[in-house]
């Protein structure tokens, strides 16, 4: 999904990344599309380009990071993260103005990668607004004031795109309309 979903900067490549997991509306069935794409160099470069492809050897690494970052989503100081912080340093240098702090990967690595983007993401407070739908498990980057939207979309805005918050509400409201509540 993009467009409202969309998390600024570098973030929205770990957004990507958290959706390599994914949960289809057709079936509902979990399908993770991470080992397919780390063989597949161009489709890799497509979605997540600032990001060293990795080895297959990678994979297992990627995949814990994967699951510790969604399990870490919506939280403004994610303590489960600390473990990769030690495990994949991030180098912080003072930079100009327009970007005062740079945050570098101890290594070219693509799980130190994508732990210095957290980093980043950590440090100007962007970290909390990337959340989880609890309907289709979809990432999406919360762009609302105060910082309360709760699924992936209230509109299927895209042919495959699908209406979690309409449908929570539905469900929600059928369920009060029905006989002995």
């Amino acid at each position: 999904m993009s467009g409202t979903s969309s998390a600024p900067g570098t973030l929205e490549q770990v957004r990507a990344f958290l959706n390599t997991w994914r949960l289809p509306h057709e079936t509902r069935t979990p399908a993770d599309d991470l080992p397919a794409l780390i063989t597949r160099a161009a489709d890799w470069r497509a979605a997540l380009p600032d990001i060293p492809r990795p080895h297959p050897r990678d994979l297992d690494e990627l995949l814990t990071l994967r699951a510790d970052l969604r399990a870490a989503l919506g939280r403004t100081a994610p303590a489960g993260l600390r473990e990769w912080f030690e495990r994949r340093p991030v180098q912080v240098t003072v930079g100009d103005e327009a970007q005062p702090l740079c945050y570098r990967p101890g290594d070219d690595c693509a799980a130190a990668v994508i732990v210095a983007m957290v980093a980043a993401a950590l440090a100007e407070g962007q970290w909390a607004r990337l959340k989880s739908c609890p309907d289709c498990r979809n990432v999406f980057y919360d762009h609302s004031r105060n910082r309360s939207r709760t699924w992936c979309s209230m509109y299927a805005e895209t042919p495959d795109g699908r209406a979690c918050g309409s449908i929570s509400k539905v469900r929600a409201y059928r369920k009060r309309q029905r006989p002995g509540r």
